[in-house]
């Protein structure tokens, strides 16, 4: 009896230990990211809205080449010939390949309604054409947007001004934020008779307006083969804004 109690108490002292050690080293660790991960009580939400004003750089231009006929192979070979050489002019103007590129290529069927057959009937073809270029050089928008309409295009989708690098603007108006931010936490907290704590949460919400400058094919100049008076166009200064809300911990 002597010798199974002696094991017993060695089992158990062994049980013990071994409990102790789960409970230091998982137990617990486990049960503080399970109250790091609770919200805490004592918190203040504060936003704010950060603002700047940026010229664009940037500037996207969308135009079609659209071309009518009865036989779809003659049709597409005529609109080819088209863009072949609208796009020749637009590299000339210093656009790169890597900012050209095609967004639609539409060949669909006219159709018109016969009263006597009561059905609708194929009359010819409409060839749709769309390319998108990027204008890095603001200075160069009008000159491309006048030298397509003698190549052949007849509809352009007008012009949107952006920005290369959209974060670069974006930076200003957030760090705008953040300072506006920090000082209206200190100044409720001081108010509340508190002090600011740890960050426990951070969110964002920005706005890039995107204007978009409406260009027209003048119909005098469809077809004429006469040179096209370069437009003014202006790229003008857009007002970026970033809103940042800040949760603290209060002490």
């Amino acid at each position: 009896m002597d010798g199974a109690k002696k094991w017993f108490w060695i089992v158990l002292d062994v049980f013990v230990v071994v409990l102790i050690v789960n409970v230091v080293f998982f137990v617990m660790p486990m049960l503080q990211r399970v109250g790091d991960g609770f919200y805490p009580s004592r918190t203040i939400t504060v936003s704010a809205e950060g603002k700047t004003t940026a010229s664009p750089d940037l500037a996207e231009i969308s135009f079609s080449v659209v071309t009518q006929g009865q036989n779809p192979s003659t049709l597409s070979d005529n609109n080819n010939q088209k863009m072949s050489a609208v796009l020749q002019f637009v590299k000339s103007q210093g656009i790169a390949d890597a900012d050209i590129k095609t967004t639609g290529y539409d060949l669909s069927p006219n159709y018109q309604w016969d009263k006597n057959t009561q059905r609708n009937y194929i009359t010819g073809y409409t060839l749709t054409q769309t390319v998108q270029v990027k204008v890095r050089d603001l200075s160069k928008v009008a000159s491309v947007i006048g030298g397509l309409a003698p190549l052949g295009v007849n509809q352009i989708g007008g012009v949107t001004f952006t920005f290369a690098d959209d974060e670069k603007v974006l930076m200003v108006a957030r760090a705008d934020a953040f300072a506006k931010v920090i000082t209206k936490a200190k100044e409720m907290a001081l108010g509340a008779g508190t002090s600011l704590g740890k960050i426990v949460n951070v969110a964002e919400n920005n706005y890039i307006p995107v204007p978009r400058a409406m260009y027209s094919v003048a119909n005098e100049t469809m077809g004429m083969g006469g040179p096209a008076t370069a437009p003014t166009i202006q790229a003008g200064t857009q007002e970026i804004t970033d809103t940042v809300s800040v949760t603290y911990e209060l002490n």
